[in-house]
């Protein structure tokens, strides 16, 4: 199996999203975290988003992409073989109740890997006035699979953060439930049948149901800013993560976090993983920017 690089600046129609707070509220609910600022709609300035929220409304583009990719040639079969790789998440600032979002989605590269043909796409998700609010790269490995013709590289691929671990990580351990994959299907409004079909995921070779890589996420975003951010995730500007291991349900993972790095630009990078039950890595060279509180 191949993949052809001419799926290189490939577009799908853009997608609009009406937010409304029984949304931001459920994706909140689904990760268990209670905090204030998410869930108490009395808050003079209302509730917010959490900052992963952004990858709701790029999800149903990225299910269109697939749509997209097969009339460009890639077989079913191949887009089933397609895993999220990594995922580089700047927020310009936090989604909130309210938002008209529109959320655009183009291939941007695509590489020989020795895991597979790797894809890069790049989700622009702007508010009503064309505003960016959230910009996301993600790579995924088509498993298995060679590239059909020439390497195409990301030709503007997100800055690198090389950011020391100093320290022991503070870890905070978190009960990952029987029903959580299903919880978070349906409160994010992300899905795919591996999370919530045991047919369907001992079928494609899985263990069992896994949770979502992007709640796996959530998770350590939470942790980060509860224990460096006091609490406020407002000042997210950027989150950045690989995907490896899986989490199975029920389970139990573990967050670690570092202490904070100071960057050139005055913001600080902090250093997190997510473990699974095993002590396999299900997030890792997590980072979370923290910097000025956004709007």
């Amino acid at each position: 199996m191949s993949i052809p690089t001419s799926l290189v600046g490939l577009r799908v129609e853009p997608m609009e999203h009406r937010v409304d707070a029984r949304w931001t509220m459920a994706y909140a609910a689904a990760i268990r975290d209670h905090s204030p600022v998410y869930l108490d709609t009395t808050r003079p300035d209302g509730v917010v988003a959490h900052p992963v929220f952004a990858v709701c409304p790029e999800w149903p583009v990225i299910v269109s992409s697939r749509d997209a990719s097969e009339a460009a040639g890639v077989s079913p079969a191949e887009v089933l073989t397609s895993v999220h790789a990594t995922h580089d998440t700047q927020i310009h600032r936090l989604i909130r109740p309210g938002d008209v979002l529109t959320t655009s989605l183009e291939f941007v590269g695509m590489v020989a890997k020795s895991p597979g043909a790797m894809s890069s796409i790049r989700l622009t998700t702007v508010d009503a006035n064309g505003l960016p609010v959230a910009t996301t790269t993600q790579n995924g490995i088509y498993l298995g699979c060679d590239v059909d013709g020439e390497d195409v590289p990301d030709p503007d691929p997100p800055q690198l953060l090389d950011v020391e671990r100093i320290g022991a990580p503070e870890v905070r351990t978190v009960e990952i439930l029987a029903g959580d994959a299903h919880t978070y299907t349906e409160c994010a409004r992300i899905w795919n049948p591996i999370h919530t079909d045991r047919a369907v995921a001992l079928a494609s070779r899985l263990p069992d149901i896994i949770l979502h890589g992007t709640a796996n996420l959530a998770h350590g975003v939470s942790a980060v800013v509860d224990l460096r951010a006091d609490a406020d995730p407002t000042t997210v500007r950027r989150i950045v993560g690989r995907f490896a291991a899986m989490v199975e349900l029920p389970s139990t993972i573990s967050v670690h976090v570092w202490p904070g790095v100071g960057l050139d630009d005055g913001s600080t990078a902090v250093p997190f993983d997510v473990l699974n039950e095993h002590g396999d890595p299900a997030v890792r060279d997590g980072i979370v920017v923290l910097g000025a509180v956004l709007s």
